[in-house]
């Protein structure tokens, strides 16, 4: 007599339930890792606890002790747009054709055939989002809904560029609130700016749990005017512009805690940085560069050096300092590279894949020969390994500098051809040209072959490699 065995119906049941469970962890760990990229506006050096900062900056001293601190790591260029323009798109905004503030009704913002940090990670298969500041074009064509992104809330350029502008207001319409691709509100409560974009940050986290996201945070603070929520108003100790570091602090705080409650710390990059150095022209209003020289508008340290911190426990080493050079364009390349996202391979990208350094690799040194600091279309300086050369140029200083919201009055200075070994000398202050003049040769070279690539207006001089901004559509 043969006996045939039929398996009970609890018995399938578990090997089926049993089989998603492996499909399930397989899934998991095939599954890119989340991205939260929080970016800051005229954040200078000094403005956190970290870096040195006074306003008190738990959140921040928390994902430094946590995660990864970086010393040198820049901004591509002093000034709004074109330091987005770069994080972006992985590009030296000379290439993209961005360049300075983009005003409102511009007529030329980031070119449709530009690659975003949004479209690259949609090849991934992302939910993106930007709840912030976007300053590349406020034409429907040029917003973020275009660009890769499947959701905004957010200013479309800088806060200061509405009717109450001390200096320009009469040149400025009614400040414009987009959700999606639409103005729901006009001369919005700033003192809610912070907070609305956090919120809308933190429910598209907890929206999209099962799915990799990248969430771009770019608060429209500490930009001036400052604004601050009534529970953060008076709190710092350190006047309103301390009030409002605490308060961005406190949102970084907000999106650390719902990472942690829905389990997924570990499976998220966390990316504290700023679009450029302190808008010094504004006095108490304004943040500080510490011990660096200058700040926004200048392609001195001030200016370009900016903070930035990196969070993703179990793959960044804790309590982690890097002192290699990087700047904005390389979280393109590395935000890429960590999530499987092939990197476009019919344009220059400038930035470079981060990731030895970010995990402690031994040995590992920054990606560039070189970086370069413009203003506008002017090369103003270079940086290789640890010296800074600078080209003659005149730059602004503050003098006097205002305050509460007003701004004072800028000087024009000049430097000369002059040389800075940054590992003694941050600060800018001791030209050592005439005591290496084979380093001075040396960056001159580079240099050289920067301006054949990008171009050098201050000499008149055309790139080869750059492409056109978009144009505003007159249909």
């Amino acid at each position: 007599m043969r006996l045939t065995f039929v398996p009970s119906t609890l018995a399938v049941l578990a090997f089926v339930l049993a089989l998603l469970s492996v499909a399930r962890a397989a899934d998991e760990l095939s599954r890119p890792p989340n991205i939260v990229l929080i970016f800051c506006d005229d954040l200078g050096y000094a403005d956190i606890g970290p870096f040195g900062g006074q306003a008190p900056t738990p959140h921040l001293d928390r994902m430094a002790k946590e995660g990864l601190r970086f010393t040198d790591f820049y901004a591509a260029q002093a000034v709004c747009s074109a330091s987005r323009a770069a994080l972006l798109t992985g590009c030296y905004p000379n290439r993209i054709g961005i360049q300075g503030a983009l005003g409102p009704n511009s007529k030329v913002g980031i070119h449709a055939d530009e690659t975003t940090l949004g479209e690259l990670l949609k090849t991934r298969d992302y939910a993106t989002a930007i709840y912030g500041k976007w300053h590349l074009g406020d034409a429907p064509q040029f917003l973020p809904a275009r660009h890769g992104f499947d959701d905004y809330f957010g200013l479309p350029y800088s806060n200061d560029m509405w009717p109450h502008h001390p200096a320009g207001g009469r040149n400025y319409p009614a400040l414009p609130l987009i959700d999606g691709d639409k103005v729901v509100e006009l001369m919005p409560d700033q003192t809610k700016l912070t907070t609305a974009y956090t919120e809308h940050a933190v429910a598209f986290i907890e929206r999209n749990q099962k799915r990799p996201f990248f969430v771009y945070l770019a608060h429209s603070m500490p930009h001036v005017p400052l604004f601050v929520s009534d529970k953060h108003r008076g709190k710092s100790g350190h006047g309103l512009h301390g009030d409002v570091i605490m308060e961005i602090d406190w949102s970084v705080g907000e999106v650390l805690k719902a990472l942690e409650r829905l389990k997924l710390d570990e499976r998220t990059l966390v990316i504290f940085t700023s679009d450029n150095g302190p808008w010094l022209l504004y006095g108490d209003h304004a943040g500080s560069a510490g011990p660096l020289r200058e700040g926004k508008a200048t392609a001195f340290e001030g200016g370009v050096r900016v903070p930035c911190i990196v969070r993703w426990p179990g793959k960044v080493p804790a309590g982690a300092v890097c002192r290699e050079p990087a700047i904005t364009m390389d979280l393109f390349a590395t935000i890429g590279a960590v999530a499987g996202a092939a990197m476009p391979k019919d344009r220059t990208i400038d930035g470079r894949d981060l990731r030895p350094l970010l995990f402690g690799a031994a040995d590992a040194r920054s990606p560039h020969e070189a970086l370069y600091f413009y203003w506008g279309r002017d090369l103003h300086a270079i940086r290789a390994g640890k010296w800074k050369l600078h080209f003659p140029h005149a730059y602004p200083q503050p003098a006097p500098a205002g305050g509460d919201s007003k701004p004072g009055k800028y000087r024009q200075l000049k430097i000369g051809l002059e040389l800075f070994d940054l590992e003694v000398d941050p600060g800018e202050t001791s030209d050592v040209a005439a005591k290496h003049p084979d380093v001075v040769e040396r960056l001159q070279a580079l240099a050289e072959r920067g301006r054949e690539d990008l171009g050098d207006g201050r000499l008149k001089r055309e790139g080869k490699n750059i492409r056109p901004a978009g144009r505003k559509s007159t249909s």
